[in-house]
Order: C-alpha cells, then structure tokens, then sequence
C-alpha cells in the first residue's frame, strides 16, 4: 500500500484553477482501482491519497501526470507500507 502526500507549492488560486482537471484524474484512477480515499490535509496545504499496492515506479509516473504535480503547483511524496495491523472492519487493508 501507498501513501501519497501531496504539498502545495503555490497559492491556492492557482490550485483551485486547476481543480476540475485533478478531480478528473483522481476520478479516473479510482475508477481503475488503484486509489482507495483521498482528501484535503487540514489545514488545507496539500493533500493525501492512498493507493493500492504495486509497483512504485509506475505510481511515480502516474503521479507526474497529475494536474497538480505536472503544472508545479504541487509535489507528490510516496510511503509505500505493508499494513500488519487494522481496526476492526478495516482488515481488507491488510489485503491491498
């Protein structure tokens, strides 16, 4: 499993011109299942995403491609992790 921390690097009107576009792309890699959740980091300096296991070298492609990273707008940091342990109901984590 990966978690992917994304830092603003520029103000936030400049990310939020290009937030249809990232919501697109977000979109699309839920839709081939690599992505599990995402969202805001509090206060609202990046983001984080958690993606499914697999290989770390095609994640960092995919990441360059987003709208956010490619314009510089953003930088896009990766923890790849083995989950051992998990809440009860969360255990599918252990299994991505």
């Amino acid at each position: 499993m990966f978690v992917i921390t994304l830092t603003y690097l520029r103000p936030l009107e400049e990310l939020d011109a290009l937030m249809s576009q990232h919501v697109a792309w977000l979109k699309k890699h839920y839709q081939s299942g690599l992505f599990i959740a995402s969202g805001r980091q509090v206060p609202r300096q990046g983001g984080v995403i958690l993606a499914r296991s697999g290989s770390r070298e095609e994640l960092e492609t995919l990441l360059a491609q987003d709208p956010f990273v490619k314009s510089g707008c953003a930088r896009a940091d990766v923890v790849e992790f083995t989950p051992s342990m998990t809440a009860p109901g969360a255990e599918v984590l252990k299994e991505l």
